[in-house]
């Protein structure tokens, strides 16, 4: 199938997808409205607001963006209507910072990240579907699962939002072993450059991990 067949997919199969997407769709919201919450209640009485929340986006990414990323080759046939779920999903995270009623569990106000990731989220299976979707697949885990587990431990730990480096050998402890599993040496040392993109702080992490990851993955497809 040529890449134009691939971002033009018949009409019928759209809908089936779009039919797929609706358990997945309601799954998310709750995540975000459930399952974060509560993590977020359960974390609040230990260690107070700051890392109670921090904890709650973390489970967001892994049980709504990590979760989803997981089932994607095997619940679409298609990349047009993940992609879209992720852009709905960046717009639905959005509206709370522009008319101020922000989901408080999990979201800052000075920080728009979350929808960094969805969008990063999107663009990494729209990249990857045509080359094989496995591509995106391991840097959405990358991002949903390895950066989770360094964002409880730092939260835990550190007591804040800050890089430290029992967080990143937490990325590394999860991911490295995946990515072995799926991509041999490669994936280790996927993983490996994702830790440190998760580290630098120049540019978001939900939008470098991804989307770095990715362009690691594909390069020998390129070449």
């Amino acid at each position: 199938m040529s890449w134009l067949e691939v971002y033009r997919p018949s009409l019928e199969l759209v809908v089936r997808d779009l039919e797929r997407s609706l358990p997945l769709a309601l799954w998310v919201l709750f995540s975000i409205h459930v399952l974060a919450r509560m993590g977020y209640e359960a974390s609040k009485r230990r260690w107070g607001d700051g890392v109670a929340r921090y904890i709650a986006r973390k489970i967001i990414h892994m049980a709504a963006g990590g979760v989803v990323a997981l089932l994607v080759p095997y619940v679409f046939r298609e990349p047009l209507v993940p992609a879209l779920m992720g852009v709905l999903l960046a717009v639905y995270v959005y509206l709370p910072h522009r008319t101020g009623r922000l989901m408080h569990w999990f979201q800052d106000p000075s920080n728009i990240s979350e929808v960094y990731y969805c969008l990063a989220w999107s663009i990494a299976v729209l990249l990857a579907w045509p080359v094989n979707v496995m591509l995106a697949v391991y840097p959405l885990f990358l991002m949903s699962f390895g950066d989770g587990v360094t964002g409880i431990i730092r939260g835990i730990r550190q007591r804040r939002r800050v890089k430290s480096w029992d967080g990143s050998l937490g990325f590394l402890a999860v991911s490295a072993p995946v990515g072995y599993m799926l991509f041999g040496l490669l994936g280790v040392a996927v993983a490996f450059a994702a830790m440190l993109l998760e580290r630098w702080e120049a540019v978001d992490d939900n939008i470098s991990v991804p989307l770095g990851s990715l362009a690691l993955l594909a390069l020998p497809h390129l070449i």
